[in-house]
């Protein structure tokens, strides 16, 4: 390259740049030496280098060292091989091509020694020991500390940011006798959460207290000490919530989970007990005999499985629940009676995002199933189920209800994540002549942020419209039996601090619900798009607000138009 300068006038000079391009080269043959562990031929393979590509020595480079999925050196070091090092070196060129060898020492083996975690001044330290895969005489694994990080992060007790930074890990390798010394510098975070919230569904205010302990320790309950002001660092959940607007509604909810059962296997349990209530007193002041109470409890085991890989979470949970009318005119299948349903819930899945909060990379895929006894079969066939009534066709309810979730999360560049998710759910029936359960089913719109749910049913949001709008209604009830949902939003983070996570999104999202599988059509969405911001606080938890526009027509509109929407303690 050349350049050259002269005068144009006072102040002012030009630059002629020549630039001398040269000529292309490209790879010839790679040759690889002091190889023992691998052959050349796989090698190669991982190097993606064949005989006349361009000769491009950063890709090269990136290929050999940096310790990435896919890379020479995330090979070796996943085999115990720290102080692997490869050079390398050109051979000879000739004409347009270069001859490359790859000189490599591979030195031995290097198993982990000290393993110590710092910071942790609430949560137990076998707590957070217990989810590490690196541990004292194993053999030294790239992924494993990889694995080890993001387990630690994910479990919410401490800052992700602090952990994925250049200080949250330290590596001391020690050649000499081939060990090495890992340090998990983390940061407490508060988790635990207060809900101070309040919704307008039913044309009411309702009202919401809730407080979760996501670090809850049950073991030092008795110990007044721990009480600050309640016993953590066991890395439980116990969770409180109240809701009620006066006489006309009221929901007591209380549930508990410990994610290692007995403390040695990554074995959960969960139970959550339930009841709602509610009456026809539209004033504080009212009183009332028609009423509808439900009384509901679950448990449930999470298993974590060793195949296909250990990412799956195999869950299984008994449900039972009781709904009780007396006299109650608004919005059931019936007035008087009594409802059962008792409940088996499967689900499998897979979970790899990097961090709960803002994930950048990672995938969260969900299959499940819920079943209940078929009772119907159990009856005479010559059953007449149209002359029987509401409250005899649904004393025990039947029902199978499939859904199908994924999430992905793709960085594009530094902090910006790309986030794309599919759902579908379908509420079938055993028996034809009995038709689907008014229960279980799906409401789909909005912002799930209506104030109270009185029985069976899944709320699904679906920004851009008002909420449970895009949901079918047969004899005042809400009969959403089928429904899709897909989003793609793109987000950044504005902070990303222990104190306050904060980050601005814009979304495209569409769906819709059936009231049967056979007018299912995955290609009729409604459709919408917006933008949003979300905070989180570590009191109060997840505060949002979206303003979104929906395309398509609802009810008498031609077209749903703009909607802002709330969230509180959930995420879309």
């Amino acid at each position: 390259m050349k350049d050259s300068i002269y005068y144009i006038e006072d102040g002012r000079l030009g630059i002629d740049f020549k630039i001398d391009e040269g000529n292309k080269y490209y790879f010839r043959n790679i040759t690889w030496t002091g190889n023992s562990l691998y052959s050349a031929e796989q090698l190669n393979s991982i190097l993606r280098i064949g005989k006349g590509d361009i000769y491009d020595v950063v890709s090269m480079e990136k290929r050999l060292f940096e310790a990435e999925e896919g890379n020479v050196t995330k090979l070796y070091r996943d085999r115990g091989y720290l102080f692997f090092r490869v050079m390398p070196v050109e051979k000879a060129i000739v004409g347009d091509s270069v001859d490359v060898e790859m000189r490599m020492f591979e030195g031995k083996p290097a198993v982990f020694n000290r393993i110590v975690i710092n910071g942790n001044n609430i949560t137990n330290e076998k707590v957070a020991r217990r989810e590490l895969y690196t541990r004292p005489g194993y053999l030294f694994s790239q992924t494993a500390l990889e694995r080890s990080v993001r387990e630690l992060a994910s479990m919410g007790h401490f800052d992700p940011e602090k952990l994925s930074s250049a200080s949250g890990t330290s590596v001391i390798p020690n050649e000499t006798t081939n060990t090495v010394d890992v340090t998990y510098n983390v940061e407490e975070k508060s988790n635990s959460q207060v809900e101070l919230a309040g919704g307008w569904g039913g044309n009411t205010f309702v009202g919401t207290v809730g407080l979760s302990f996501n670090n809850f320790s049950l073991s030092k309950i008795f110990d007044k000490k721990a009480w600050r002001p309640v016993p953590l660092g066991d890395g439980q959940q116990l969770s409180l919530r109240f809701q009620t607007n006066g006489t006309y509604y009221t929901a007591l909810s209380s549930s508990f989970s410990e994610p290692w059962l007995f403390g040695n296997k990554p074995t959960s349990l969960n139970i959550s007990l339930y009841y709602t209530r509610q009456t026809n007193s539209y004033y504080f002041y009212q009183n009332t005999d028609q009423s509808m109470e439900v009384y509901g409890m679950a448990a449930g085991i999470g298993t974590r499985l060793k195949w296909p890989d250990d990412r799956f979470v195999l869950y299984n949970e008994l449900s039972a629940q009781s709904y009780r009318l007396k006299d109650w005119q608004y919005y059931f299948i019936f007035t008087d009676g009594q409802s059962n349903n008792i409940s088996w819930k499967i689900r499998l899945q897979r979970n790899s995002t990097d961090q709960p909060i803002y994930p950048r990379s990672g995938s969260d895929f969900t299959l499940g199933l819920q079943i209940t006894p078929p009772y119907s079969l159990f009856r005479a066939k010559d059953t007449d189920y149209k002359n029987m009534s509401d409250a005899q066709k649904y004393k025990w309810i039947e029902y199978h209800k499939w859904t199908v979730k994924g999430t992905s999360y793709n960085r594009i560049a530094g902090d910006l994540v790309l986030m794309t998710r599919a759902f579908f759910g379908y509420l079938g029936y055993y028996n034809r002549n009995l038709g689907y359960s008014p229960f279980e089913g799906f409401i789909v719109g909005g912002d799930g942020m209506s104030g109270y749910n009185t029985y069976g049913s899944e709320v699904i949001g679906l920004r851009g419209y008002p909420n449970s709008s895009l949901t079918p209604r047969i004899k005042n009830s809400y009969s959403g039996n089928v429904y899709d949902k897909f989003t793609v939003e793109l987000r950044y983070p504005l902070v990303l601090q222990a104190q306050s996570t904060i980050y601005a999104l814009l979304f495209l999202e569409g769906g819709n619900s059936w009231s049967d599988i056979r007018d299912f059509n995955p290609f009729q969405i409604k459709r919408s798009a917006g933008f949003g911001v979300r905070v989180l606080l570590p009191i109060v938890g997840m505060l949002g607000i979206d303003w979104g526009y929906g395309f398509d027509p609802i009810e008498d509109k031609t077209r749903s138009g703009s909607n802002f929407h709330f969230v509180i303690g959930q995420q879309f």
